[in-house]
């Protein structure tokens, strides 16, 4: 089976780079038994790929049994997942079967693998390696021949760092991990997967969609989706239904475009990729016309918390070369006569660095060639996105360092953790 046929048969619509790439990984890793971890945001199709694994695996005869993790009460989890004897607890009126044996010969489906209690994660690490379990209330092994397929929208290695996840229980589901994109870096492929959706609903509700002006389609391209697939597929029925057989312009699609609406949130902001800024916009741009700016202007908001910890983390990296005396010497504002685009900088070592006239001098730089590296990456004609200046500072940091991620940690100014998950997240070894 092919991509396209893949992608057809099992309802994955998009022509994206990133969603290729996880249907190409789906069929490279269906035919064999391999842990697969699913991870992406919630309502990115975790269960849909789960299904497609299953269905194109050697084990598609057998069941395929998905267990919510999260929706189940701690205190019944291990009975759900391994089944027990008949009076091994009140209200256990006879035996019964857990999800592992319902599963036994094809595949189990954990989702949100994440929120299992610690205790419980021992005896699916035992079941994971050997298939072997226990049913509450009885001292007999049962054994279960079973594919586990996890999923999370949560960073694992980040809850093995704050001690809520095991960690051998991690690199045991850590075998083969898929990274589902969240749709906001599928914009192109938010077009052909509403259009699925309102066919859909309009067949099921009897109804006519009229279409969109083009003022709404680029909206429904820019909007953030927090809720991704899930939310667009809500929002196209809800056209559908209460909408009917009504032209949908912008304003009327706004009303649907709900986000996250607590305070602080920009989950309801429109994303901008950087192919949108031309230069035929610049004059647009300056002089307040044009009718991006109310777009660019929250797109800068958005922008805004992301800046902040680069610039923390720059001044972290940049400065780590001086001493405590050093960085107390620095001077509060820069003074009137230097020209501010200088970028070369004018660091003061301390008072006595003076010539006769007590004109204070420019402290030689202690590491010369991370000075130079860090002024050529930032001095390019093109300014790198948020995300190419933190990779190159964490990259010069572990440089710097001989690969200490604790000193470069320290050097970056974030925890330790932060960095492991920095360090995954632009695969950086």
């Amino acid at each position: 089976m092919d991509r396209e046929a893949l992608q057809e048969r099992y309802g994955i619509i998009g022509e994206s780079t990133a969603i290729k790439q996880v249907i190409d990984k789906i069929m490279q890793i269906s035919k064999t038994d391999i842990t697969v971890l699913l991870q992406g945001e919630s309502g990115v199709g975790k269960d849909v790929t789960a299904r497609a694994i299953h269905s194109l695996s050697k084990r598609n005869r057998n069941n395929l049994v998905i267990v919510n993790c999260g929706a189940i009460p701690e205190g019944i989890i291990e009975s759900e997942l391994f089944g027990h004897e008949k009076g091994s607890f009140t209200g256990a009126h006879e035996a019964r079967k857990g999800y592992f044996e319902k599963a036994d010969g094809g595949t189990i489906f954990l989702d949100e693998i994440g929120d299992t209690p610690k205790n419980i994660q021992v005896k699916l690490l035992r079941v994971l390696e050997s298939g072997e379990f226990f049913r509450v209330g009885s001292s007999k092994m049962f054994t279960a021949d079973v594919r586990v397929i996890a999923a999370t929208n949560q960073d694992l290695w980040e809850l093995v760092q704050d001690g809520k996840f095991r960690e051998d229980l991690y690199y045991r589901l850590d075998t083969v991990k898929i990274k589902l994109p969240p749709l906001r870096d599928r914009q192109d492929d938010i077009i052909p997967i509403f259009r699925k959706f309102v066919t859909e609903f309009s067949s099921k509700y009897d109804s006519v969609f009229q279409g969109f002006s083009d003022e709404a389609k680029d909206l429904l391209i820019s909007y953030r989706w927090p809720g991704n697939i899930r939310e667009l597929r809500n929002v196209a029925e809800q056209l559908v239904v209460l909408e009917k057989s009504q032209f949908i312009d912008k304003d009327r699609l706004q009303k649907y475009l709900k986000g996250r609406q607590h305070l602080g949130s920009t989950d309801n902001l429109p994303v901008l990729s950087r192919k949108e800024f031309t230069d035929d916009e610049d004059d647009d741009f300056e002089s307040g016309s044009g009718t991006d700016m109310g777009i660019i202007y929250r797109a800068l908001l958005e922008m805004q918390g992301d800046i902040s910890d680069l610039k923390k983390m720059l001044a972290k990296f940049v400065y780590s070369s001086f001493s405590d005396k050093e960085l107390k010497a620095l001077p509060s504002a820069v003074p009137r006569d230097i020209d501010p685009n200088d970028i070369s900088g004018h660091i003061y070592r301390d008072s006595s660095d003076k010539d006769s006239l007590g004109i204070s001098t420019p402290a030689e730089p202690q590491e010369d060639e991370d000075h130079d590296i860090i002024q050529d990456f930032f001095s390019d004609k093109e300014i790198p996105s948020i995300e190419e200046a933190e990779k190159f500072l964490i990259e010069q940091a572990l440089k710097r360092f001989e690969g200490n991620r604790r000193k470069a940690s320290d050097a970056l100014g974030v925890s330790e953790r932060t960095l492991y998950r920095k360090l995954d997240q632009y695969d950086l070894q």
